[in-house]
C-alpha cells in the first residue's frame, strides 16, 4: 500500500524550528496592502515545485515545507499564496483542492496531477515530474522569445531612424532646396511630401497608431480575431513551422506526462487542448477527445488532420497497438523540443539578413534622396 502524507499541522517544536514563530504574518500581508502587486513569474514556480518535491520527499511535512519556504520568499504576492496554501493544508483541505484557488499560478494541469498523487500517495515524484515539465515549457518559451527579439528590435529601430531622418534631417535640407529654385529628382520630391505630410499632420498619425493597437487587442478578445490571428501565426512564410513545432511540442509533451501519471486519457486530451495555446490547436484536440469519447483510436482522430505531420500520427499509431504510448509521447516530445531550436535558429538566421536589407534599402534610400540634388548643384552649370 502506497504511503501517505502527512498533511497535520506541525508542532509547536516545527514551527519554531521554521521560523515560524518570527513574526511571518505581517510579511504575508504586504501583497495584499499594495496598490501594485508584484507578479509572481513562471521560474518562481518552478523553483517552489522543486524546492516542495525535495523537502516532502525527504519527510517533511507539507505544512511544515509550506512554512521553510514562506520564511525565505522574497516576494510578497507568493509569500500571500503560500500563507493560504498553508493554512487551507493544516485545516485539512486537500493540496490539489488549495491550488485550485489560484489558477492564475497554478493552472489545470498542475492541480490534476497533484490530486492524482494524493490519490495514489506519490506526491514528491509527482512534483519533482511537474517541475521538470514546467521547466522545460519555460525554456522553449523563452527559447522563442529570444528568436523573436532580434527582428523586433530591428523593426522598432527602422521606425525610428526613418521617422528621425523625415521629421529631422529632411526639414534641414528643404529650405535649401527652395531657395535655389532647382528641380528636384522624383525621389527627394517624394521624400519632402513624406516628410511634409508626417509634420504636419503628426496628431493623425499618432491617433491612427492608436486606433490600429487598440484596435488590434479589441479584436484579439473576439473569437474571430482569435482565430484569424493563430492562424497567421503558424501560417507565416519563415516564423509558421517553427510555431507549429513548439505547439507540437508543448501539446504533446503534455499529453504524455498525462498519460505517464495515470490520468484518463480523455482528460488528458482535455488538458492537452487547453495548454495549445492556439484555437486551431485547441479545436483538433477537442475533437480528437468527442472521436475517442465515441470508440475511436487518437492515432485514427489524428489521420489526415493538416496541423500534424503524417510522421508524427504514425509513432502515436506504433505507440497505442504496443501499449507504450506514454514513452511514445515522452520520446516525441524531446524530439520536438530539438527541432524547435533548429527551426528557431533557422528562421533567425534567415529573418537577420533580410531585416538588415530592409534597413538598409530604406535609410539608403532616404539618404540618396538627399543626395541627388546635392550631387546636381555640385556639377558644372547646377543650380
Amino acid at each position: 500500500m502506497p504511503a501517505t502524507l502527512d498533511y497535520a499541522k506541525p508542532d509547536l517544536a516545527d514551527r519554531v524550528r521554521f521560523g515560524e514563530e518570527a513574526g511571518e504574518t505581517a510579511g504575508e500581508n504586504v501583497a495584499e496592502t499594495s496598490l501594485f502587486p508584484r507578479p509572481v513569474r513562471r521560474h518562481e514556480i518552478i523553483y517552489l515545485t522543486n524546492q516542495l518535491a525535495i523537502m516532502v520527499d525527504t519527510g517533511v511535512t507539507l505544512s511544515s515545507a509550506l512554512t521553510s519556504i514562506l520564511q525565505q520568499e522574497q516576494n510578497p504576492t507568493l509569500r500571500r499564496v503560500l500563507a493560504e496554501l498553508r493554512s487551507a493544508v493544516e485545516a485539512g483541505e486537500d493540496f490539489s483542492a488549495a491550488l485550485a484557488r489560484h489558477p492564475k499560478y497554478f493552472d489545470h494541469t498542475y492541480v490534476s496531477l497533484v490530486r492524482v498523487s494524493e490519490a495514489t500517495g506519490s506526491l514528491p515524484e509527482m512534483l519533482d515530474r511537474i517541475g521538470t515539465y514546467l521547466r522545460k515549457q519555460l525554456e522553449t518559451r523563452n527559447k522563442v522569445r529570444a528568436a523573436m527579439a532580434y527582428p523586433a528590435v530591428m523593426l522598432v529601430m527602422a521606425i525610428c531612424v526613418t521617422v528621425f531622418l523625415l521629421t529631422w534631417v529632411m526639414p534641414k535640407f528643404t529650405p535649401i532646396f527652395d531657395n535655389r529654385g532647382m528641380q528636384l529628382p522624383t525621389p527627394t520630391r517624394i521624400m519632402m511630401t513624406a516628410s511634409d505630410v508626417l509634420i504636419g499632420y503628426w496628431y493623425l498619425w499618432v491617433g491612427g497608431t492608436v486606433a490600429l493597437i487598440a484596435g488590434g487587442i479589441a479584436s484579439l478578445r473576439t473569437e474571430p480575431g482569435r482565430q484569424a490571428w493563430d492562424w497567421l501565426k503558424i501560417s507565416l512564410p519563415v516564423l509558421g513551422s517553427a510555431m507549429r513545432k513548439v505547439i507540437i511540442s508543448r501539446t504533446i509533451r503534455t499529453l504524455g506526462v498525462m498519460v505517464q501519471s495515470g490520468i484518463s486519457m480523455l482528460d488528458a486530451l482535455r488538458l492537452a487542448a487547453d495548454v495549445s495555446g492556439n484555437r486551431h490547436y485547441e479545436r483538433l484536440w477537442l475533437r480528437v477527445l468527442d472521436e475517442v469519447t465515441n470508440g475511436a483510436e487518437i492515432h485514427a482522430a489524428l489521420a489526415g488532420s493538416p496541423l500534424l505531420p503524417s510522421t508524427l500520427v504514425q509513432m502515436i499509431r506504433s505507440g497505442e497497438e504496443t501499449g507504450k504510448l506514454d514513452k511514445v509521447l515522452a520520446r516525441v516530445s524531446d524530439y520536438y523540443d530539438q527541432e524547435v531550436e533548429t527551426a528557431l535558429k533557422a528562421a533567425t538566421s534567415l529573418i537577420e539578413p533580410l531585416m538588415i536589407a530592409g534597413m538598409g534599402v530604406v535609410v539608403g534610400g532616404i539618404g540618396l534622396a538627399l543626395l541627388l540634388p546635392v550631387f546636381s548643384l555640385s556639377k558644372p552649370g547646377g543650380h
